[in-house]
């Protein structure tokens, strides 16, 4: 009995054996074969029909499923087996060709996972070169070609029957295609895409320029717009682009320098920080018999850091007078261990017919920061012009209706007739920015002075002092309607005003204040239309002794005169409410803003 049930069981799992392998796989594949024929005996009754038609030569005719539907070639729709899902129209084909004096019919049916065994990929295109190709903007192109074309069944194809289409235009930026195009002798086809980029990078359009017209000139095309902040081309470090500011940032103390840099670079955009490199500058020890030099000894370098000043080689260097501003600016240069060279477009006096001059490493003068950027930045807009600098996209402008206070550092705004800028955002949502003028009365600057010859110290709360008067007479001269009340520090020195020394400060609440001479964009702008002499917040407890910048543009170094008076160049805060309506943010279209 037991016998008899086991051969039992295996007969049955033989039929289901059967029945399974019938169903999964022999019938599905009779019915496909089936299909099979049908495409093919349409196709063939189509060129009785239209024998006209039929291929001549090595010609290859190609006829669709779809067309052969259209045509009525076949009644009835072909189904993936087991379902009602039709087969692919169109990548399902009858091909034809004459071979030997006959026609030759190649049927290729897709029909969900199952396909005709049939050759119906066309050959692999292999290129030369990358895929994907960068080149620079006014560089010649050339195309790196095919590297070979081999066919599963016709083998390795000679890559002069390629097909090429496609041009790249190197003077416009853009991303063109190069289409190469193959078939194999059953006319299957292949088309394989080279996608090329054309980007204007930095370091090749600097290259281009000091080729062509150089770096200055009349129509000079060496600024550049980095961070909201304007620089110009210094010229090629290695791969690279050094840059220096296009006017002083700040003044400050020799020995304060390398320090406030770090503070500066805090200042920059994200985005605008991973273009910097860092790179070695020439801090180099000179004599007054040596300031002729173009050259940086090699042993007389800093570590690498994103930014210092120029040298005087550097200034030496450059044509065209911009390296030596209107200010007085330090270079990387020291004479000895207490003083340090600074360089001027013109000095006066004694100094008429120097390019240096050593002054006290412990007095404030101009800092123009020099960077160095990526020479594989891509140069998104712009000519080098001084109306139209290059940029690199690190900054994107304001839409209308935005905040101010979502506003990037650099960034300028117009508000009651003045030019302002952007210091920062504050924890609070207010903005604080500095106006790039002084302020002015019937046409002239107005002017403030301290009532005392003795200790300046800047005091918003006594009356008489010029804080007093900054914080409660501008209102006459702008409006303040957008300004808030804030909590500013006036740093305090026990002698000398030198960056980092601070003994203390001293907290008040203000509308309108002075700068301070380290803070960024403090120090004179010479693009703007008005700017005159100003105070700055920075107090000494030594008598007499205070910070102000020059109609010039230099710091004041050592004690005030008696009743001396400079103008005012607000510092102030704005109103978290404050929108933007209109501008760009530069200094040709600032900001117009409204609350």
């Amino acid at each position: 009995m037991i016998e008899k049930l086991s051969k039992f069981k295996f007969v049955i799992t033989i039929a289901i054996v059967i029945i399974f392998v019938w169903f999964i796989i022999i019938y599905p594949m009779y019915t496909f074969k089936k299909s099979e024929k049908i495409l093919e005996n349409a196709a063939k009754r189509y060129y009785e029909v239209n024998s006209s038609m039929l291929p001549t030569g090595e010609r290859v005719k190609t006829l669709s499923l779809q067309d052969l539907y259209k045509g009525q070639y076949i009644k009835e729709d072909i189904y993936i087996p087991y379902t009602d899902t039709p087969c692919d129209i169109k990548d399902s084909w009858v091909k034809t060709r004459q071979e030997n004096g006959e026609y030759k019919y190649y049927v290729y049916l897709k029909c969900g996972v199952l396909n005709s065994v049939i050759d119906h990929k066309g050959p692999v295109i292999k290129l030369n070169g990358d895929d994907k190709m960068v080149v620079s903007k006014g560089t010649k192109f050339s195309d790196p070609g095919v590297a070979s074309i081999t066919d599963q069944k016709d083998g390795k194809m000679d890559v002069s029957n390629v097909t090429i289409h496609g041009k790249v235009d190197t003077s416009k930026v853009g991303t063109y295609e190069i289409e190469y195009i193959a078939t194999d002798k059953l006319k299957n086809k292949t088309t394989k895409i080279r996608e090329v980029e054309v980007k204007e990078l930095f370091a090749d359009t600097v290259k281009a320029i000091e080729k062509k017209d150089g770096l200055t000139g009349e129509e000079p095309r060496n600024y550049v717009r980095l961070s909201n902040m304007l620089f110009r081309i210094v010229g090629l470090e290695g791969d690279n682009v050094r840059l220096v500011a296009a006017y002083d940032v700040a003044n400050v103390n020799y020995d304060g320098i390398s320090k406030w840099l770090d503070y500066y670079i805090s200042n920059f955009q994200e985005s605008s920080k991973k273009l910097l490199v860092k790179s070695e500058y020439c801090n180099e020890r000179l004599t007054d018999t040596t300031l002729d030099t173009t050259k940086c000894s090699s042993n007389a370098t800093t570590e690498k850091r994103y930014a210092y000043i120029p040298s005087v080689a550097d200034v030496n260097k450059a044509l065209g007078g911009y390296m030596r501003p209107y200010t007085m600016s330090w270079v990387a240069n020291d004479k000895n261990a207490k003083q340090a060279y600074i360089t001027k477009d013109v000095f006066y006096l004694e100094y008429a017919d120097k390019t240096f001059i050593p002054v006290d490493k412990t007095d404030n003068y101009g800092v123009r920061p020099l960077i160095t950027i990526s020479g594989k930045a891509e140069v998104t807009k712009g000519d080098g012009s001084l109306s139209r600098p290059y940029e690199f996209g690190d900054t994107t402008p304001a839409n209308g209706g935005d905040y101010l206070n979502t506003r990037q550092t650099g960034e300028m705004f117009m508000y009651s007739d003045y030019y302002w800028r952007i210091i920062k955002t504050e924890n609070d949502g207010t903005t604080k920015a500095i106006c790039l003028g002084t302020l002015i009365e019937d046409d002239f600057q107005y002017e403030v002075s301290y009532d005392n010859t003795n200790v300046l110290i800047y005091n918003p709360k006594e009356k008489g002092n010029i804080g007093y008067q900054i914080n409660n007479r501008s209102s006459k001269y702008f409006s303040t309607d957008l300004l808030v009340n804030h909590t500013i520090e006036v740093p305090i020195y026990s002698g000398e005003i030198a960056y980092g020394k601070e003994k203390g400060y001293k907290k008040y609440t203000v509308k309108v204040s002075a700068p301070n001479t380290y803070e960024i964009f403090s120090a004179h702008d010479p693009l703007t239309a008005q700017m005159g002499s100003y105070w700055m917040i920075n107090s000494s407890k030594k008598i007499g002794e205070a910070a102000a910048v020059f109609y010039q543009g230099s710091a004041v170094n050592g004690e005030i005169e008696p009743n001396a008076g400079f103008g005012v160049r607000p510092v102030g805060y704005f109103h978290k409410n404050v929108v933007i309506t209109s501008g760009t943010g530069t200094l040709t279209d600032p900001y117009v803003i409204k609350k």
